[in-house]
Parts: structure tokens; sequence; C-alpha cells
């Protein structure tokens, strides 16, 4: 007996909301090809030494992986690592596949690259609304592009796609690992403490000022380096100028310039979209893939709750692991699903939707009859619409009403041949 039930944290996708993801595909694939971004893709399985390389953060204990074949797989089972059972995996993102793909083709490609890509991404992860084991991701990066006209270009072009689908009260986070590195250094943390002191921030949302300060004390940090982090994060949640306040309280503890850095993007962005975008220097913004390396984002929007909706950042040494040739890279990626849940809650009627016409005929049309009805309709259909012809069914009210569900607002009813050149 077969099951009907989709496999745990997959799902299948109806029609209504199917229209809605294609129309904003349809809608984000001109907005940034109009931009000169290239459309690629990239296998669905990477090899499980690129998954694997502690880049991805909490997502490569996430991985789906996949088992070797014939005569590989029993050699291994003789062994007594696990691990070595495996020899690839299911992509958890876009980006390392991205780099893989850049690093094997680059010959072929122009400098700088700008790379557009859609497609499915697996992590087996808990199930729960909005939260799916495999979805849809949506990515835009920019590779050989060493400054941040790469950064304003991808948060201005994010920003006007998500204005142009009614995603409104957007603010974009920006922040930059280097600041995190900077401050934590200037606490006075051990530098193996970084990544613990990273995500216990990360948790600022949840939990506030206070509750970073307790759990970095309870995780064992230095009690010196805690009051004197938190000082400075105080102070740096509090400062009227916070690019000011970055480079007098602890730009001696990193690189010239980061803080400078954000400034130029805000008044990239702000020039480009006229204002439009609005931006915020977030001290608290961390994102968890540890391949980032310097500036990074997320876009918060009120219609998400103050849930990101979109977030990336700049990850310079990623390509260089393939090529062992330093490579500068940037993106920013879509919560595709999470955007479209939202616009499914929304009642959204997605702008310019081809009217649906439902021509419905009766039980005394034979098999040719049928094919008379369709190329009358064909007029209906150069003219732009969609049109449906089926039969009618004994309860054509239920049968309207499910069709109705799917679009069409148009119905035709034709219960008897002779009845064609007048109803059509």
């Amino acid at each position: 007996m077969f099951i009907k039930e989709t496999v745990k944290g997959m799902r299948d996708i109806l029609p209504a909301e199917m229209e809605i993801r294609e129309y904003l595909l349809t809608k984000l694939k001109y907005i940034y090809t109009s931009f000169g971004f290239t459309q690629i893709e990239t296998p669905c399985m990477e090899r499980i030494e690129n998954l694997t390389s502690n880049q991805g953060g909490e997502n490569e204990k996430l991985i789906f992986k996949v088992l070797k074949r014939g005569e590989k797989l029993n050699e291994s089972l003789n062994l007594d690592n696990p691990d070595e059972l495996c020899d690839s995996g299911m992509r958890y993102d876009l980006t390392v596949p991205l780099s893989r793909y850049f690093a094997n083709n680059a010959g072929q490609l122009p400098m700088p690259f700008k790379a557009l890509q859609v497609g499915s991404v697996w992590r087996a992860d808990r199930p729960q609304k909005g939260r799916y084991r495999q979805f849809t991701q949506c990515d835009i990066d920019i590779l050989g592009n060493p400054d941040n006209t790469a950064e304003s270009e991808l948060i201005y072009v994010t920003s006007l796609f998500l204005d142009s689908v009614g995603v409104k009260g957007n603010t974009v986070m920006v922040n930059d690992r280097r600041i995190l590195k900077g401050m934590a250094k200037k606490a006075g943390f051990a530098e193996e403490d970084y990544n613990k002191v990273f995500i216990i921030l990360d948790k600022y949302d949840k939990i506030g000022e206070d509750g970073v300060k307790k759990e970095l004390l309870e995780s064992g940090c230095d009690e010196t380096a805690v009051n004197t982090y938190m000082d400075i994060f105080h102070g740096f949640m509090t400062a009227e100028d916070r690019f000011s306040y970055v480079e007098e309280a602890f730009g001696d503890a990193m690189e010239p310039g980061v803080a400078d850095n954000i400034r130029q993007i805000f008044a990239n962005v702000a020039l480009m979209s006229g204002g439009k975008f609005h931006l915020s220097f977030d001290p608290t913004l961390v994102r968890g893939m540890g391949y980032y390396t310097g500036t990074i984002f997320e876009i918060k929007s009120e219609d998400f709750k103050g849930s990101s909706i979109a977030g990336g950042g700049r990850y310079d040494n990623m390509i260089g692991n393939f090529t062992g040739t330093p490579t500068c890279a940037c993106g920013f990626s879509i919560g595709f699903e999470r955007l479209v849940g939202a616009l499914l809650d929304k009642k959204f009627k997605a702008d310019g939707t081809r009217e649906k016409v439902a021509v419905l005929y009766g039980k005394a049309f034979t098999s040719g009859d049928v094919a008379t009805l369709q190329c009358k309709c064909n007029a209906l259909r150069e003219n732009g619409k969609v049109v449906l012809v089926q039969k009618m069914n004994k309860n054509v009210g239920f049968q309207k009403q499910k069709l109705e569900a799917e679009g069409y607002g148009t119905f035709i009813d034709v219960r008897y041949p002779d009845e064609i050149e007048t109803k059509l």
C-alpha cells in the first residue's frame, strides 16, 4: 500500500500558492537581470568535503548526507568511522555551490561576475510553520568586486524587488564581522571565545542586554572582559553617531576604515534610491555563517513581525578555498518561503494576472463538439485570457467554487452544442 503523505518536512504546493510563487520569481528575475545579474544553475548535491568545511555554521549539522554506492559503500562498511559512508550531500545553501561553480568555470565567465541563482536547498531541520526541510532560495552575488559598490548594489536591488511586490516598512540592518571582532578584542576576550560571544550576542532580540551579559558569564567568559564588553556594547547602542563611536571606542582594535566603509554604503543606497530605503547600523547583527569576512546585512519588515526577510554579506575567502587564489565575493539571499507565506496570509493578488475564464459544457457534447468548442475559445486565448474548457459536473456549484479558488472569475455555461456560437 502506497503512502499519500509527503516525507516529513517536505510538502506539496497547491495551485493558488504556485501562482504567487511564479509571479514572484518572474518579477525577481526581471528586476535582477535588468541590473546585469546572469542566471546560473548548480547541482543539488555537492561533495561532502565542500559542505563540511566549517564555513556553514550550524547548517553543517543539518546536512542530508548521501551514501556511497556499490563497492565503495561495501568497503566503507568495514571502517569504524561512519563519516566514511558518505561522499556527497544535498546543498544546504547556494553560496558554497556558487563558490565551487565560479572556481570551476572562472575562465569562461566575465570578471566581476554577477550571478543570479534560484533553487531548492535541503536542511534536516525540525519542521514548523514556515520552516521546511526542502525550500527555495533566491540569491544574487557579485564576485570579483572588492569595494563597497557591490554591497550598495545588492542592498539597493533587493530592497527594490521587495518594494515592488508590496513588502513595505523595510529596514536594512547593516554591520561588519570585523566590527564584531574588534569589539570582542577591545574587551579582552580570548580569540578562541569570539564565536561563542557572537552566538550569544545574536540572541539580543530575544534576551536583551542583561540576558546577553548573563549568558556570557554563564558560558565561562572572563568577568572583566564581559563587563568591558557590555560597557562598549551599551555605548554602541546609545551613541548618537554609531560610526564615530566605533572609530573612537575600539577602532584601534581592527583595520582602519571599517566604519567609514559602512557609512559610504549608506550614502550610496540613499543616492540610488532617492532616500526611499531605510538603513540602520546594527551592532547586534551577527549572521551565523562562518564564511562571512566583512559587511553583513539583513532586511527586516513590519510585514514580518521583526524577523528578517533577506540576508547576506561579504565572503572574501570562500572561493580561495577551491582555487588557492583569493577572490572577493558578496551576496544577498531572499527568504523566499517566508515571503510567499506572508503574501498568502495577506490574500495577496498578483498584479497583471491574466483573466481566467472557465467554459463548462454539458453532457450532450460529443468529442468532436468539444474540439469545436476549444477552437472557438482560441480567440479569447489570443486576447490574453486563460481559458479552461471542462465538462460540467453534476454539482456545478461546487465545481465553480473550486475553480474560483484557483482564480477563475468568469464562467460560461454551454449546455448544448448549438449554443457554442451564441455564447462565445
